[in-house]
């Protein structure tokens, strides 16, 4: 166990800083075609909306690169020639999701900039590593310096026009990998973007499959459970799990720890 503090902290973007209409998107994006196009395997499906759950996609489809994505929700749904129509659906979910960002269909949680201002404070690098190539789009419309304003937050480093994308040191969002997330890749390449050893790094994640390539890469892993799934998270060995990030003690991470706040 290192005995100094943290070097780095990894955060996925979806689900963790921003509450995004990925989930709507896609499952907006498979009724439209299942009801549309597709209607004649929809019979053959196991598809029908109101199985699309938040639990089916965090368990299934959360985390992972889009054409991953779009395969395991096909496959989960047992929609015939999934492979074949992976092309279809991710695009259409891409062309929904871009018209939900434009809407401004989406915003920041609280917490989570109450979290990354109070942890780039303690010291510690920080690093944005979102599967989506989409994370630009949200993380630039999040303003920090009007944010630390309203919630009566005075730190150094939050300049006027500082934006969410302008405060991580490093972001690995969106690039492409040869693996996606449950494996480390796209962790490890964080980590070494922030000039830390894996195991000096902790990584916030809401998805199973971002905990799990957290502790393939040998890292901590934070789950943040928003879709009352904490038991998937626990389950997939995240060292902590909270429902929302003001739980975390702050000042156990100068001491390698991800702890709870105490009451």
């Amino acid at each position: 166990m290192p005995t100094g503090g943290f070097e780095g902290a990894i955060f996925d973007v979806d689900g963790v800083l921003v509450d995004s209409p990925h989930e709507m998107a896609w499952k907006e994006a498979l009724r439209e075609l299942m009801e549309g196009p597709w209607a004649d395997v929809r019979d053959q499906s196991e598809w029908s909306d109101d199985r699309f759950t938040p639990e089916v996609y965090q368990r299934v489809m959360s985390g992972k690169p889009r054409m991953s994505g779009a395969l395991a929700g096909l496959e989960h749904f047992k929609v015939p020639d999934a492979e074949a129509r992976i092309e279809t659906y991710a695009a259409l979910k891409q062309e929904l999701l871009i018209r939900l960002i434009e809407a401004e269909r989406f915003k920041a949680y609280p917490d989570a900039l109450r979290f990354v201002l109070a942890v780039r404070d303690a010291g510690i690098p920080t690093a944005a590593a979102s599967s989506s190539k989409n994370a630009g789009l949200f993380l630039r419309q999040i303003r920090l310096d009007t944010f630390a304003e309203e919630e009566g937050l005075a730190y150094d480093f939050v300049r006027p026009g500082l934006t969410l994308l302008d405060f991580f040191d490093a972001d690995m969002s969106g690039r492409d990998v040869a693996h996606g997330k449950p494996d480390p890749e796209i962790f490890l390449n964080a980590a070494a973007a922030l000039s830390a050893g894996p195991g000096q790094c902790f990584v916030v994640e809401d998805a199973v499959s971002g905990i799990q390539a957290a502790k393939a890469g040998g890292m901590a892993a934070l789950g943040v459970a928003r879709a009352d799934d904490a038991h998937l998270l626990t389950a997939a060995n995240a060292d902590l799990v909270v429902t929302t990030l003001d739980e975390v003690e702050v000042p156990a991470l100068s001491g390698h720890r991800l702890a709870r706040r105490r009451p």
